[in-house]
């Protein structure tokens, strides 16, 4: 009788791994459909050859510094102050304290694409976490976790960004800190409502049959399931952060002189604009060009992820 009962478990066993392999999604196979559907965009991948060139652009500060342009960011020529494009060595002329656009360009780019990186991940990781122990667990622990983010999201983030940055001048770093604290519950209640639904899935059911810890369950079924919404939501978000830190640093309260950023570029530049259009468009420019492309490439990742998109 227990060889019997054995053999049936047995039996059962490989039945339901046999489902659960056939329920589950394939993350390989999916990940090359997915950049098959993404390669056919255009557009994107345009965005995307786009944006390389920006970060390699931001990345290669120092050597634009040491072997283009002879020029440190803070380096003042207050002689050769608002030089246009060309003039007295300078490649894409100098602001209204004889400093080097193009050299401040590579060094603010970094300053921004770094900032909203890091916003981005920091935000990421706080409410990703959030929202797969809030829809996974449920009960008691997703009420406590959801009115906590009830609470963060009634308070307006840019006011207190404002504040903050008029009483003490953070670092960037610390300025993303403050964007990730305040901005973390939008994606913790887009990553609950996904765990919700991939954890009604049979699939996952047959995995908990099978005896599966709920470690395994979060790390190697529901997490891979969420990772693209997850994906398209940084794409989305970064351009935001971009944004909100040039028009912090444009009012004076984001990355402070003389680091440069885009946003303080434009600060800078907005009282001579009339006679070096070249300093206003530039920064701009860049933030235009930057902001465009991470909306563009999110776009495709969208649809690329989207698997009603397979032709």
């Amino acid at each position: 009788m227990s060889e019997a009962t054995s053999a049936n478990q047995a039996t059962e066993r490989l039945q339901l791994e046999s489902s659960w392999s056939t329920l589950a999604p394939s993350r390989g196979g999916n990940a090359a459909r997915a950049w098959r559907r993404f390669k056919r965009n255009r557009v994107a991948v345009a965005a995307l050859g786009v944006l390389i060139v920006i970060v390699i652009f931001s990345l290669s500060a120092e050597l634009i510094s040491t072997f283009v342009t002879g020029f440190d960011y803070e380096e003042n020529h207050l002689d050769l102050a608002r030089s246009h494009p060309g003039e007295n060595g300078f490649i894409l002329g100098s602001d209204a304290n004889g400093r080097d656009v193009l050299t401040r360009l590579a060094y603010g780019g970094r300053v921004s694409l770094v900032f909203a990186t890091m916003a981005a991940l920091i935000t990421l990781v706080i409410g990703s976490v959030v929202g797969m122990i809030s829809g996974f667990a449920l009960g008691w622990t997703d009420s406590i976790l959801m009115r906590s983010a009830d609470v963060l999201l009634s308070i307006p983030a840019i006011s207190i960004l404002v504040l903050v940055s008029s009483i003490y001048r953070p670092g960037y770093f610390t300025l993303a800190l403050i964007f990730s604290v305040l901005l973390w519950p939008g994606i913790s209640r887009i990553v609950r409502g996904e765990t919700i639904a991939v954890r009604n899935q049979p699939y996952i059911e047959a995995a908990k049959v099978n005896g599966a810890s709920n470690k395994r369950l979060v790390g190697r079924h529901i997490l891979p399931n969420v990772l693209p919404i997850m994906l398209i939501w940084a794409s989305q978000v970064i351009p935001a952060f971009i944004i909100t830190e040039a028009a912090l640093s444009f009012l004076g309260l984001g990355v402070q002189p003389p680091r440069p950023s885009w946003g303080n570029m434009l600060l800078e530049a907005q009282n001579y604009y009339m006679t070096n259009w070249t300093n206003v468009f530039l920064p701009g420019m860049m933030i235009f060009l930057t902001a465009l492309s991470i909306n563009l490439i999110g776009n495709g990742l969208r649809d690329a992820l989207d698997p009603r998109m397979e032709r």
